[in-house]
């Protein structure tokens, strides 16, 4: 049966429907991954919450659905478009093929579009709000809900994991499964808790150190819990991943923005300048930090995006601050840049306890 992706810019391309048709149209914003494996990981990132994901890889679901890759508990994504996919993938750990993965939590499955023109539509007007239908023309409303997605995907209470000699407080603004693994891998004990939990709360806690998650939607959308983050930042050593790599900024006085279509992919260069070594890396963004704002802020851009110049990652002047745009747990993608869990846990572990009052 055909369906129909419709973008905001003006442009529709022809499907088919993989499964049953949607019973409504689907809305949200349309974005892009490169990656040419790691779909079940893409689909199961909370960073992906209620976007359209576009795959430009031809051949889609060739190795199923397993227990072992799933980042959160399930898809994320309000639809997902291909150009093929397979229903019959074989892999020794797979359960599912894609289909049935996605027909399961009720995903539509859009295969058979050009996504190559699709891709190139988006890169040059950028990503924007999109509808599938099975219709050829739509006259509702592109304009997406406003809503806190981040509130969708966070945990609605603490819970703990693991009973190692650090610990670690892991702010969830939509976490990966991986983010836990790693810290786990580093003898932590890690305490898991809501995105708006307050300074207090995490104080009672007494950790070693403290991470920010990555997550969903635009991190200015959390303006009310960054004077939280930056007591956070300025009391524990910390390390910010994606969403909390913004948030780390924002909360310092520095400032971001939305680029046109993002990095999503598992090959993106990053320079670190405290090295001078390059790797390749795994991300998932649509907004960056401004390097313009971040002086005034006291951070200094420590990771920079060898293809575009754009900030990857921040340190402080004199706060224990690891940020990184990336995703060290490189979950899809290339381990390379593992080590910054290690960077952080050594930060831990040298780190004295600073005193501040906030009365």
């Amino acid at each position: 049966m055909d369906g129909y992706l419709h973008l905001s810019e003006g442009m529709t391309y022809k499907g088919s429907w993989f499964g049953e048709k949607p019973s409504k149209e689907i809305k949200g914003e349309v974005v892009f991954f490169t990656g040419m494996t790691g779909y079940q990981e893409v689909l199961t990132d909370p960073s992906y919450k209620g976007q359209i994901v576009v795959f430009t890889y031809p051949l889609i679901g060739n190795y199923g659905i397993n227990k072992l890759d799933a980042e959160s508990k399930k898809p994320q994504p309000a639809a997902v478009v291909v150009y093929e996919a397979d229903m019959n993938g074989f892999h020794y750990e797979s359960e599912l093929s894609l289909g049935e993965y996605l027909k399961k939590w009720d995903i539509p499955l859009l295969a058979h579009v050009d996504t190559r023109a699709v891709v190139k539509k988006i890169r040059q007007h950028g990503s924007m709000p999109a509808i599938l239908s099975e219709n050829e023309s739509v006259e509702g409303e592109f304009a997406l809900e406003s809503e806190l997605k981040v509130k969708q995907v966070s945990i609605p209470e603490a819970k703990s994991y693991g009973n190692g000699n650090k610990h670690i407080v892991l702010y969830d603004f939509g976490y990966k499964k991986s983010i836990l693994d790693s810290l786990l891998q580093q003898d932590c004990k890690v305490t898991v808790v809501p995105f708006d939990s307050p300074f207090e709360y995490i104080q009672a806690l007494q950790p070693d150190g403290v991470l920010l998650s990555n997550g969903p939607g635009d991190p200015k959308d959390l303006i009310t819990i960054l004077p939280t983050i930056k007591k956070v930042i300025e009391q524990y050593p910390t390390l910010g991943i994606c969403l909390g790599h913004q948030l780390a900024a924002l909360a310092l006085g520095g400032n971001t923005k939305k680029m046109l279509f993002g990095h999503r992919g598992a090959n993106q260069p990053v320079c670190d300048h405290t090295s001078g070594k390059v790797f390749m890396s795994s991300q998932n963004h649509s907004y960056v930090v401004d390097e313009k704002s971040i002086q005034q802020a006291g951070l200094k851009a420590r990771f920079l995006n060898c293809n575009d110049g754009s900030v990857e990652g921040l340190s402080h002047q004199s706060l224990p601050l690891v940020t990184v745009q990336f995703h060290p747990e490189a979950h899809p993608g290339p381990g390379d840049s593992s080590f910054i869990f290690e960077e952080f846990i050594n930060l831990v572990q040298t780190t004295k306890r600073r005193v501040v009052n906030y009365a």
